[in-house]
């Protein structure tokens, strides 16, 4: 497919897990591609690496000034940056529910604050958030992170009332359980990384993970110009997690 050959996308995120295979995705497909990560080692062959923290205003508008400066545009916009939190509502600090607030809900607003200008000028222009299955059913020990989560479904459909008459859309996809690093980072840490990974499985209906690149796909698909008419949408890719029951 080429249905993104012409716009300039930017993955937040974007050296691992799912923002690198969504920036690997938009790049088969077409766009010209930057991803803006504090660790660019990652980054996928062919995409532009801006080292970037979303959590600094000076470097998120840096990031996105120089994107538009070296590709020309801002088309699409995948504000996937997202870091975990593991506990109760007792568990975590207040600065550690400020610093995970930051990055997974501030972080979003602070780089779609600095693309808009750009994202005014594009016909083509959408804003596509990850958000989680954690938004939508109760989790143990998941507090901090759904809190996070639940804002990020929120804040996306505002964004979308409030730009939709300036022609640009506004969705997110929800995943469940991915495979990704930092999951399995949370199963190394397990007292039996294995036995906590066959639970993990046990627990989603499709009896496995979602993998970063079944989610990539649905960021894709609703930030396709084929998709004009997507917007205010939350897609969730969890494997049945929040809507079976089994």
């Amino acid at each position: 497919m080429t249905d993104f050959e012409g716009l300039v996308a930017v993955v937040t995120g974007g050296a691992s897990g799912i923002g690198a295979a969504t920036a690997r995705l938009l790049q088969s497909r077409g766009a010209r591609v930057a991803a803006l990560d504090p660790n660019t080692d990652g980054v996928p062959d062919g995409v532009l690496p801006l080292r970037c923290d979303v959590t600094e205003t000076a470097a998120v508008d840096e990031a996105i000034a120089t994107v538009a400066d070296r590709l020309g545009a801002l088309d699409v916009l995948v504000n996937n940056a997202g870091i975990s939190a593991v506990g109760d509502v007792a568990s975590n600090n207040d600065a550690e529910w400020a610093r995970v607030l930051d990055v997974n809900v501030t972080g979003i607003a602070r780089v779609t604050r600095a693309a808009l200008p750009h994202l005014r000028r594009s016909p083509n222009a959408v804003v596509v958030n990850t958000c989680s299955a954690a938004a939508f059913v109760g989790l143990r020990q998941r507090a901090l992170y759904a809190a996070s989560k639940g804002a990020v479904l929120a804040l996306t459909l505002a964004m979308a009332a409030d730009h939709v008459t300036e022609g640009i859309r506004v969705n997110a996809v929800a995943p469940g359980t991915a495979d990704t690093p930092w999951v399995g980072r949370l199963l190394d840490a397990a007292d039996d990384p294995e036995a906590a990974a066959e639970a993990l499985r046990r627990r989603q209906p499709l009896g496995r993970l979602v993998t970063a690149d079944e989610v990539a796909y649905a960021i894709a698909s609703v930030a396709s110009p084929l998709a004009a008419s997507t917007t205010g949408t939350i897609l969730q890719v969890d494997g049945g997690m929040a809507s079976l029951r089994l």
